[in-house]
């Protein structure tokens, strides 16, 4: 599974979004860093796939296609983990290893190098009516996140960065059937859409 987004698109992709943030302080301090620290996920994070008893790691989250030229692989931080495509709920352009990572090193984990999906929320990309929009992430979660359950009003340079890169994201034909795929998930399954961004 080969991503057309090369290394130093990921690497400006990760400078853009490192200059801006959700909240002017730190989001972590409303709910004890719930995302960041999963202590009440009981072994599994709401962002991977449920891999059952074979998987060879316990939480993380996934990397996009193309995603893990950001890493060399022998960060000691990181726990890695590998999954087929096929054998998950993913779209069926997806073939081969999707690649997961676990922070090892919590609360020190290297901000600078944390993954998309950590940027991003508690955004996330939807597609409807060949729109690309941004809404809050309200996949089950075994938490609860104060900016979505309140509707934060969250910054506009954090916004408008997030949906500058999901623009250039979706370009990738692998990346775009990832969130159509949610997106019509989302819409069958009659989950809450809240739309942030454009409005």
């Amino acid at each position: 599974m080969k991503s057309s987004i090369k290394k130093n698109t990921f690497s400006a992709i990760y400078r853009l979004l490192d200059k801006v943030s959700p909240l002017d302080t730190d989001c972590g301090l409303l709910c004890g860093a719930a995302c960041c620290s999963c202590d009440n996920l009981e072994g599994q994070n709401a962002l991977v796939p449920d891999a059952g008893d074979d998987a060879d790691f316990e939480m993380g989250i996934y990397l996009l296609p193309g995603e893990e030229q950001m890493f060399t692989g022998e960060e000691d931080w990181i726990k890695w983990g590998h999954l087929q495509a096929e054998d998950f709920e993913f779209p069926e352009s997806w073939h081969g290893p999707v690649h997961f990572i676990e922070c090892l090193a919590w609360p020190n984990c290297p901000r600078e190098k944390r993954p998309l999906q950590c940027r991003f929320y508690p955004l996330t990309p939807h597609i409807e009516d060949g729109m690309l929009y941004l809404i809050y992430q309200r996949a089950a979660l075994p938490y609860e996140c104060p900016l979505i359950e309140n509707e934060v009003p969250l910054n506009e340079d954090f916004v408008k960065a997030t949906f500058t890169v999901w623009k250039h994201l979706i370009q990738d034909p692998l990346i775009y059937d990832l969130v159509e795929m949610d997106s019509e998930y989302r819409i069958e399954d009659g989950e809450e859409i809240t739309i942030v961004y454009p409005v």
